[in-house]
């Protein structure tokens, strides 16, 4: 450590405002250091290092302010060009070997002639002329007295503090008065992340630890459950433990000795958990850390096979305590063909008789083949259930014609005859009887030719009673009761 002396010189300037300062280099004081210079004008600061030059310098300067405090300041002589510098046996007995020394920072060296040799012989002739051995005391007193309270203060502001940062510790020695000064001396950021021990702005005292542990992010996948964290660990097993996973058993994406960065890294962990079974009538209970159901159920020793498949999706994740039951499915196919339907489409035609319909073109109905699955499930049959299925013949439509045609309400010479008599005998009173060979329908019972020979259309029982009735009338004109040998009598009973 090095002392420095610091004496401002000027008019007016007492002797007992000579500060003494300490400093931690060679070199001149720093801004930050705390000095005193006084006067008015032609301030100049003499730095004497008092370790290396020993208490008279610091004497010698002392006494100078104080020479200065009841002389009138003298102006300078003028400039003498500077002469090559050449060591001079030192002839005070305090430092023989003053002139091979170096001169501290800013300190012009001695050398025979000059200015500054000139000047320097003046000031001391004269401080020999006045002084006293009391009056020479007096000032050395008050340099020790200062170089002494200086180097106490000086102590007692250092400190030794252990700084870890991020897990490398060191010992350094500082004059920060708490932790946020310290980190920032020594260049030391951190976050909001980031952990400081003890707080920021707590006071610091000799001996004091200081650790600082940066935060790290982690994309962090537990048990199929996605999101980011941040810990102050510097491995994976040390972060496992700081976010409380419990990695016994558990699937660890990375190892475990894996340092993470300050840049963090993706881990994903699947924990140990219990998970029961339940397939061919036997439980079994196991503790896993699966990824997928599927894989759970063949740790359990279970083999799927064909169809088989288990009571919640293979593929989603096994949660703790869940029960998967397996499902033994055997199945088979079906094909059977079904109709199709036939559309009816009715157009209006004016030669029938209002109420009479034909069928113009017959509908058919198409063929569709559809395929089934059957399946049984432990055992027990489950509906059929449509896979698939062709159209192997489309259907075709059918054409009907509806009479618009205005209906007469009699014919002469067959007015008056009991015709629902002998329609009661004919057919049972009904339009659409048809007898047991097809031949003969309606209520009078046509023949299909007969019936298209008195102008109907279709079939005798497609038409409507009116018109059945009016055909039969003109029949009866044609050839009386003839056409109905067995019912015939009933028109005029």
């Amino acid at each position: 450590m090095v002392r420095y002396v610091h004496v401002a010189r000027g008019p007016g300037t007492p002797l007992e405002r000579v500060v003494v300062s300490n400093v931690q280099s060679s070199s001149q004081p720093s801004p930050n250091e705390t000095r005193e210079t006084y006067g008015t004008y032609g301030i100049c600061d003499i730095y004497r290092t008092y370790e290396r030059y020993g208490a008279y310098e610091a004497y010698e300067a002392a006494y100078e302010a104080y020479e200065a405090y009841h002389e009138p300041y003298e102006p300078y002589e003028p400039y003498e060009p500077y002469e090559p510098y050449e060591p001079l046996p030192y002839e005070d007995t305090y430092w023989p070997a003053y002139e091979a020394a170096p001169a501290p920072p800013g300190h012009l060296p001695r050398q025979a002639g000059g200015r500054v040799g000139a000047r320097r012989g003046v000031r001391r002739r004269r401080a020999a002329e006045r002084a006293t051995p009391l009056r020479r005391l007096v000032p050395q007193a008050l340099v020790v007295a200062f170089l002494a309270g200086g180097t106490s203060a000086f102590v007692a502001k250092d400190k030794v503090i252990e700084l870890t940062v991020d897990g490398k510790p060191r010992t350094l020695h500082t004059f920060a008065d708490d932790v946020t000064e310290l980190l920032a001396d020594e260049d030391v950021r951190f976050g909001a992340h980031d952990v400081v021990a003890p707080a920021p702005g707590t006071d610091l005292t000799s001996g004091d630890e200081v650790a600082v542990r940066y935060g790290r992010p982690v994309a962090l996948t537990l048990d199929g459950h996605r999101r980011k964290v941040w810990t102050t660990a510097r491995t994976v097993d040390g972060a496992l433990r700081q976010l409380g996973v419990r990695a016994e058993g558990a699937y660890v994406s990375t190892s475990r000795s894996r340092r993470i960065g300050r840049e963090g890294l993706e881990l994903a962990v699947r924990t140990e958990r219990a998970v029961t079974v339940m397939a061919d009538g036997r439980t079994r209970t196991i503790r896993t850390n699966a990824a997928t159901v599927r894989e759970a159920v063949e740790q359990a020793g279970i083999t799927l096979r064909g169809q088989d498949t288990t009571s919640v999706a293979q593929s989603s994740f096994p949660r703790d305590g869940q029960t998967v039951t397996v499902l033994r499915v055997t199945g088979s196919k079906e094909v059977r063909e079904e109709p199709i339907p036939f559309r009816v489409w009715r157009t209006e035609d004016a030669s029938l008789f209002r109420g009479t319909e034909v069928v113009e073109r017959a509908g058919r109905p198409g063929v569709r083949r559809v395929t089934y699955t059957v399946r049984s499930v432990n055992g027990v049959k489950e509906r059929p259930r449509r896979v698939r299925a062709e159209v192997v013949r489309e259907p075709r439509d059918q054409v009907v014609k509806v009479g618009i045609k205005a209906m007469p309400t009699s014919v002469r010479g067959a007015d008056g005859l009991n015709w629902a008599g002998l329609a009661e005998c004919e057919s049972g009173g009904r339009p659409d009887a048809v007898d047991p060979s097809g031949t003969y329908g309606g209520l009078y019972q046509f023949d299909t030719r007969t019936w298209q020979s008195l102008g109907g259309r279709g079939r005798p029982q497609d038409a409507s009673a009116a018109e059945q009735t009016l055909r039969a009338k003109k029949l009866y004109v044609q050839r009386g009761a003839s056409p109905w040998p067995h019912c015939g009598s009933r028109l005029r009973s």
